[in-house]
């Protein structure tokens, strides 16, 4: 006969009866837990399945069993009773307690701290596990809010960047919606809290108002209307929007608002951190940055929104929006109230202050939140005109963009010099077309010297910006991003200036600046006002083009992720007038500086600087008369082939039709020019 535990311990006394209860118990128990834990660590299992509700009978072998893992602090435990397809919606669910964790281990992908990569050895979990559902966003919401953001690969280094300063204000309760595979795993990988939108996109950058770009705005309405139903408030972002401080107790002011929404307003109606007055903001409403109430009215418009923008695609999502949030807009929502009515007259929406609540005008030009003496919680790289690349040069501008160590080292060194401008150009006379253009050309034709000097001597472009205390920043560990591979060409970086405009560049005409804006003239304005940064740092082919020409922004030596050991590594190269006392070619490399002679021709350049190429940064007191020219015709060729496409156009001249003057490289060989529009339809094309 089989031994029967219980059988025996019945005829034994009862402290051996207790002691084996005991036991029995416990090993049962623990059986059950450790089964519970093994089964939960298997991500495939996580959420159900889209073709089968879980089943109780897989405890007995009947049917598959969900197990969920234990929830972060604010999330309760969830079972997922939904069907349907990828991006949940509409779905009822069934509360299910689950206990708190009892040691790190239990804790799970999503539930894991931020940027704590997955454990040696654990394998990728299945795509079913990324799915979209409630239990899931659970799982990240704390004090009933979730912050999102979403996008594909080619967004990798904003959505890093954008989680960053999140996580660095001590904000956690975050997701990433991603529309590709490879952006999915490359944040998982990377410990970032990361859905699937199950979008399919392309991994590339789509560009601004293309059929890709239009459909990845008709992903972000279906996203809000799936999330909504969840209950929880959404603070819904782009992923070219980057945040500066904790915005989740100003919203918190507004709580009777369902909508809260950015806007392109660049003319102030407070003056404090109130919300703009809705009466007098007549820019369009930004989706860029927005927070959902899950309200009836909030729900309604969702729904409405998707409805439209799925029955016609040529509607872009932010038009639509505005004509349904404006379709009845008014009265106030009570006589103190910061508040209206919109949408069905029902729907209370409240404006986020544009000083504060920053577009790429206000924040990049204006400078408004400076001006009033705010502090801003957060900027979107609106108002720009260089594509993606250009969004990263701002930021970077601002030193609020996080890039890979590499980019603070490059290999080939830095070139930089210090800008010279005379006040006249600066400040003396009016602010028109023609002192704009003076002041630009004088920096213009600075930089083209810089750029031949840094193609010379394969030398990144660097300009140095004003002098800011530097403190080193250590947050970012090698998790951030990739080592690459060492490349086998040094490029030398360009660090470019920061370029003084007196006139404001936007896409439709106006007066010089906008009026009642707080832009001053002159005013430090973003590179891509004049030059093109997207073609500056496209890969133009080498046997047309010449050799790349990498660029920095002026910013760059005061970021707090520049190596103090770069920055030290520093040659000074003072020009002097030939032939002058102790103005002579050397190539000395125990100085930590130099004089060198003005008009220096291609072979000086390269006998000199070849012996430093030790050095990280050479910097020039100036780029007036440093460069004689190529000796090499077919390598200037090339160059200025390169160069004349690096700049813009300024837009516009009012009651004139083209408005836009294009910028020209080569201003001064040109006897006689003048900035004025095209004056025939032939002439309306770029310099070259």
């Amino acid at each position: 006969m089989g031994w029967i535990p219980f059988h025996d311990s019945a005829n034994s006394k009862p402290l051996f009866f207790t002691i084996y209860a005991t036991v029995i118990v416990g090993v049962v128990f623990s059986s059950f837990y450790v089964f519970s834990a093994i089964y939960s660590a298997d991500s495939s299992t996580w959420f159900s399945s889209p073709s089968s509700a879980p089943s109780l009978s897989g405890i007995i072998g009947l049917g598959e069993i969900e197990i969920f893992p234990f929830l972060g602090s604010g999330g309760t435990g969830l079972l997922n009773l939904d069907q349907g397809p990828n991006v949940s919606r509409g779905t009822d669910w069934v509360a299910v307690p689950v206990p708190p964790p009892k040691s790190h281990k239990y804790l799970n992908m999503w539930t894991r701290p931020i940027w704590e990569v997955p454990p040696p050895g654990e394998k990728m979990p299945s795509l079913k596990a990324f799915r979209l559902t409630q239990n899931l966003v659970a799982q990240r919401v704390k004090d009933n809010v979730i912050i999102v953001t979403f996008g594909n690969y080619a967004f990798m280094d904003f959505i890093l960047t954008w989680v960053k300063h999140l996580t660095d204000l001590g904000v956690s309760n975050l997701f990433v919606g991603a529309m590709d595979i490879k952006l999915l795993e490359a944040l998982y990988w990377k410990g970032v809290p990361v859905f699937d939108m199950g979008s399919h996109m392309s991994t590339i950058d789509v560009g601004w108002g293309t059929p890709t770009f239009h459909k990845m705005g008709r992903e972000k309405v279906i996203l809000i209307d799936a999330l909504l139903p969840f209950g929880y408030e959404l603070l819904m972002c782009d992923t070219d929007m980057v945040w500066l401080k904790n915005p989740l107790p100003y919203l918190a002011r507004f709580p009777g608002a369902d909508v809260l929404t950015s806007t392109d307003q660049v003319v102030p109606t407070v003056v404090d951190d109130s919300l703009d007055i809705w009466k007098q903001v007549g820019a369009a409403y930004n989706i860029g940055i927005f927070h959902w109430r899950p309200t009836e009215s909030a729900k309604k418009l969702a729904r409405e929104w998707k409805e439209m923008l799925l029955a016609d695609d040529k509607i872009w999502d932010q038009n639509g929006f505005n004509d349904l949030v404006r379709r009845r807009l008014g009265p106030s929502v009570d006589e103190d109230s910061e508040l209206a009515y919109a949408y069905d007259g029902n729907l209370k929406l409240g404006l986020l202050p544009a000083s504060i609540f920053c577009s790429g005008h206000t924040f990049f030009v204006q400078s408004m939140y400076q001006q009033l003496r705010l502090e801003p919680y957060a900027v979107h790289t609106t108002f720009q005109y260089a594509g993606t690349e250009g969004k990263r040069h701002r930021l970077r501008e601002a030193k609020i963009f996080y890039d890979p160590p590499e980019y603070y080292d490059s290999p080939g060194g830095f070139l930089t010099f210090k800008a010279s401008i005379p006040k006249r150009l600066l400040l003396d006379g009016e602010n028109n077309l023609e002192s704009h253009f003076a002041l630009i050309n004088y920096q213009m034709k600075q930089i083209r010297t810089a750029l031949a000097i840094a193609s010379l001597l394969k030398r990144t472009l660097a300009k140095l910006g004003p002098v800011q205390e530097l403190g080193l920043w250590v947050g970012i560990l090698d998790v951030f991003y990739d080592h690459q591979p060492n490349i086998a060409i040094l490029f030398v970086a360009k660090v470019m200036p920061p370029l003084w405009c007196r006139l404001d560049r936007l896409w439709f005409p106006h007066p010089g600046i906008l009026e009642g804006s707080m832009t001053k003239q002159p005013f430090l304005c973003p590179l891509d006002h004049v030059f093109e940064i997207n073609v500056m740092l496209k890969e133009l082919p080498e046997e047309e083009f010449g050799p790349g020409i990498n660029i920095r922004e002026y910013s760059l030596f005061d970021h707090p992720l520049m190596p103090k050991q770069v920055k030290d590594s520093l040659l000074d190269v003072q020009l002097c007038r030939a032939g002058s006392p102790g103005c002579n070619v050397t190539n000395n490399t125990s100085s930590l500086g130099i004089r060198f002679p003005k008009h220096s021709n291609e072979e000086t350049f390269k006998s000199v600087f070849s012996s430093f190429k030790d050095v990280k940064v050479i910097q020039f007191s100036s780029m007036q008369d440093a460069f004689l020219g190529f000796t090499d015709k077919k390598m200037e060729e090339k160059f200025r082939k390169r160069v004349k496409r690096y700049v813009g156009i300024w837009c516009c001249v009012m009651e004139n039709d083209p408005g836009h003057i294009y910028y020209d490289m080569y201003w001064d060989e040109k006897p006689n020019w003048k900035p004025i529009p095209p004056q025939t339809p032939e002439d309306d094309h770029p310099p070259w």
